[in-house]
């Protein structure tokens, strides 16, 4: 929009030149001085009340002169002219007004935004016990700049604690229910003993809420200081692990589980399976609006292929990168949010 706006803003004095340059063209024979009210029309595009007058006031001005220059200063052509300009003037007011009332309260709609967003999803440390991490989240919804996708880290008992996951649905709703679940996790995963006992905490306070057609797949992860990484998975996409040696791999769990959310199914939930995660090793956690963000063309894109772009020695960086990277490949507003969270064990 913002390359838009000085054409926009030269629109009314083109058109107006233009429709001016064509009446001294075409002499007496044809009068184009009613067309001059396209002006004005055009000036509630963008700037203010005081301009769209000004601009109101200019085409008046145009269409007498022309009117002097053509002999028409008492004919009808020359009275319809006067009147459709200040009739288009008065209503471009009223429409500059209304776009105005609408901008601020974007304004404040993004404002409430960017608090909401800074209160339920934090800025990750960029060290966590033996870890460095990295996030990034893309909202598809520009105006709310946030969505469904969650994502947190937590220092525990035993390790550092990390959720990543992503609510069934969009709106308001799917915050309401983010906020359920990164309030339940961070209580949690400072008091249970184990990656178990968390994730039945969130699955109880979204139990009491959800109707058991909403749902949110999560990964919850606790990298130990031994050199392990314990996984929960629920119906989420799989983690990608990048080895020190660069070896890639995407760590599936061996039994699937059902998301949080539907215990009204009355099924068990996932196993905790362990995988070595030692110094210079990274996993990558994301939701699914990364992997299924397609381009022009409606390919996915190829998340196990642009790996290479975390090999940069910053986190952030590194993350940053995949984050261009995918908004390069879709090359259009996202159509769904994108969270990714990179936690890189560090080496001794």
């Amino acid at each position: 929009m913002s390359r838009a706006q000085p054409l926009m803003a030269m629109l009314p004095f083109l058109m107006m030149g233009i429709i001016a340059t064509a009446d001294i063209l075409a002499g007496s024979q044809y009068v184009f001085l009613s067309l001059l009210a396209i002006g004005p029309a055009f000036a509630s595009l963008v700037g203010g009340i005081r301009r769209t007058v000004l601009i109101g006031l200019l085409a008046l001005v145009l269409s007498l002169l022309l009117a002097a220059y053509n002999d028409l200063l008492r004919a009808p052509e020359s009275d319809l002219s006067v009147v459709s300009i200040c009739g288009v003037t008065a209503a471009s007011i009223l429409a500059t007004a209304g776009r105005q009332r609408r901008e601020r309260e974007l304004a404040n709609v993004r404002s409430v935004a960017e608090v909401a967003q800074r209160v339920l999803l934090r800025p990750v440390p960029r060290r966590a016990g033996h870890l460095r991490a990295a996030v990034s989240y893309t909202s598809a919804t520009a105006e709310a700049r946030i969505g469904g996708d969650l994502y947190e880290i937590v220092t525990g008992p035993s390790g550092v604690r990390v959720i990543v996951g992503d609510v069934q649905g969009k709106g308001l709703e799917a915050v309401e229910t983010a906020a359920l679940v990164l309030g339940a996790f961070r209580e949690a995963a400072h008091d249970e003993p184990d990656l178990l006992g968390v994730s039945a905490r969130v699955e109880k306070a979204l139990n009491r809420r959800l109707t058991g057609e909403d749902f949110v797949t999560a990964i919850l992860a606790e990298a130990h200081p031994d050199g392990t990484l314990t996984l929960l998975n629920y119906g989420h996409p799989a983690p990608l692990i990048l080895r020190a040696d660069g070896e890639i791999a995407f760590v599936e769990p061996d039994v699937c589980a059902p998301p949080l959310g539907l215990a009204v199914l009355a099924v068990d939930g996932p196993s905790p399976y362990e995988i070595p995660f030692g110094a210079g090793d990274q996993v990558l956690l994301y939701t699914d609006g990364v992997i299924e963000a397609r381009d022009r063309a409606r390919r996915f894109y190829p998340l196990a292929e642009r790996v290479h772009l975390l090999k940069e020695d910053d986190p952030e960086a590194a993350l940053e990168a995949l984050r261009l990277d995918l908004v390069a490949h879709v090359d259009a507003p996202l159509h769904d949010d994108a969270a990714m969270l990179l936690l890189r064990c560090r080496r001794v």
